[in-house]
């Protein structure tokens, strides 16, 4: 039961921002806010996640790996009670985005580190494999059992249910094989600065749909001609520069440190974490576009948009199971090659697919193809970047880990938004321009209000909000038609980068092993008892 125990926290850490990504509308309603308040939770709760995680891979190191296992385990489950009864925007902030914030932070790098405590070398690839696609499904399930919940019965349940299942982990770890905890104490000043770069970093992140990645978007802050986000990212950047400079001192003068800077110039971890952190990155900007095209510009319901997503569910499982079972000597190089190919292959025909007319038939087989490729890298990720350094360092490892895929997944959603909205808006004003149909003083009046940029809306939002504006007949409808291509030209735009970027992962694998982390630690004890 270790392995499905353990599979089940990484399902429940991602769950979260998938269920509340369709259910926003209904929660601002229930505790009185806005649709920018319930936003504003959804970016703490990654914030705090990602600014502290490589603290709380190195409190598993202090306290022992199940122990913080179970701290987090505890934390977490207040965090999701109070988010379940609360009544305002300030019981939502503490309950989910700081408590289940904190929490995840302490079991996201424990769950690495005791999967390389109870499993031997052979076995990683499957059980991390097992536990890195739990993640993905809980992306892909997310939108599903939202809208179940939020259609039938309410949001709250979800996260009631989360208590049921933390109380459930806490039962089953008993058994679990854990590290010893190391005599050592925290390094607080390395906490507080890998903490502010990395949040710098991430808020810058996740602020570039708002306010822009350089040029500043109208009406967002201005500071020295540019973008707050570029500001923002090289203050994190040369925090986290400072940071490494203080954990080399610190380590020169043989104090506890949270990190190991030297682990960074590890080429096998280095390969690892940049595949990490490609794979979430499309992953994310995949898993924005995609229901925003079945959800926005074809009308589908939650529950309908959650089950056109399950194929990638089936063929991850397929994927992230089968590869090591049935391949289990395969070139963790050859398998990762073949899942970024994969990966781009589904999004290319998603591309190809996406016309005027296309129904949500279209997504049938780039799903099942991102799937398949999201599966093949999370069965071998895993083991190649924990299998790269010693077994006591799989606290650390988890930390760098985590941190890098949060990163990757808070850029491939700023950055598939800020491409889409950019190509929508430039196709949307360029279509009413040359459009007969649109008189100029219509195309001027939405020139004006529409500055800061054109929203992705349906068609039926769009015509309300046209009639509301006094816009009838021919001329509101080729506002809709110009406004359907539009959101299709952006769809194809932010793809189109995700296809490219798929493919520069596929060019940045030459660091992963060819060989099994396994069959290279048998190797190594072999080739020694035969030399004479």
């Amino acid at each position: 039961m270790i392995l499905p125990t353990l599979a089940s926290a990484q399902f429940l850490m991602t769950l979260d921002s998938s269920v509340m990504n369709v259910s926003i509308a209904t929660v601002a309603s229930d505790v009185g806010t806005t649709v920018a308040g319930i936003q504003t939770a959804i970016t703490m709760y990654t914030l705090v996640m990602a600014s502290l995680m490589i603290t709380g891979g190195r409190i598993g190191q202090v306290l022992g790996r199940k122990k913080a296992f179970a701290i987090g385990c505890v934390i977490y489950g207040c965090g999701s009670f109070l988010t379940a009864i609360s009544q305002n925007l300030a019981t939502l902030l503490f309950g989910w985005s700081l408590l289940e914030g904190i929490g995840a932070a302490l079991i996201l790098p424990a769950v690495v580190a005791l999967v390389a405590s109870n499993f031997g070398l052979a076995e990683r690839p499957r059980a991390y494999g097992l536990i890195a696609s739990a993640a993905a499904i809980a992306v892909a399930a997310g939108p599903l059992i939202g809208g179940l919940f939020t259609t039938y019965a309410s949001w709250r349940w979800v996260f009631a249910g989360e208590v049921l299942v933390v109380l459930a982990i806490l039962a089953l770890i008993r058994g679990m094989e854990d590290t010893p905890a190391e005599a050592a104490g925290l390094d607080l000043v390395g906490t507080a600065l890998s903490a502010l770069g990395l949040g710098l970093v991430v808020y810058g992140i996740l602020r570039s749909g708002t306010w822009g990645f350089v040029s500043p978007k109208p009406e967002a802050p201005e500071w020295l001609g540019l973008s707050p986000v570029v500001w923002l990212i090289l203050a994190g950047a040369c925090v986290l520069v400072g940071f490494l400079a203080w954990e080399r001192r610190r380590l020169d003068h043989d104090q506890a440190a949270l990190i190991d800077p030297a682990m960074l110039r590890n080429p096998l971890l280095r390969g690892g974490l940049t595949g990490f952190f490609f794979q979430y990155l499309l992953q994310a900007g995949l898993f924005f576009c995609v229901p925003l095209f079945l959800s926005v510009a074809l009308g589908l319901s939650a529950i309908a948009t959650g089950v056109r997503l399950l194929p990638l569910s089936l063929t991850l499982l397929l994927g992230a199971v089968g590869v090591p079972k049935v391949f289990p000597d395969a070139s963790p190089r050859r398998v990762v090659r073949i899942g970024f190919a994969a990966l781009f292959a589904g999004i290319v025909i998603l591309v190809a697919s996406l016309d005027a007319g296309a129904g949500p038939e279209i997504v049938t087989w780039p799903m099942l193809l991102a799937g398949l490729g999201v599966g093949a890298l999370a069965s071998q990720l895993g083991s190649v970047t924990v299998s790269a350094v010693p077994d006591e360092q799989s606290g650390e490892v988890g930390g760098l880990q985590n941190t890098v895929t949060n990163l990757g997944a808070s850029i491939g959603t700023a950055l598939a938004g800020a491409i889409l909205l950019s190509a929508l808006t430039t196709s949307f004003f360029t279509g009413i321009e040359n459009n007969p149909a649109v008189p100029a003083q219509v195309t001027s009046s939405a020139e004006v209000k529409l500055s800061g940029g054109v929203p992705f809306v349906s068609d039926r939002d769009l015509e309300d909000a046209l009639d509301a504006a006094g816009v009838e007949g021919s001329t509101a409808d080729a506002v809709v038609d110009e406004n359907a291509n539009a959101r299709l030209n952006g769809l194809r735009a932010a793809l189109s980068v995700l296809a490219i970027l798929a493919l520069a992962a596929l060019c940045l694998t030459y660091r992963l092993p060819t060989r099994q982390p396994g069959a290279q630690a048998v190797s190594s004890r072999v080739e020694p008892a035969l030399s004479p």
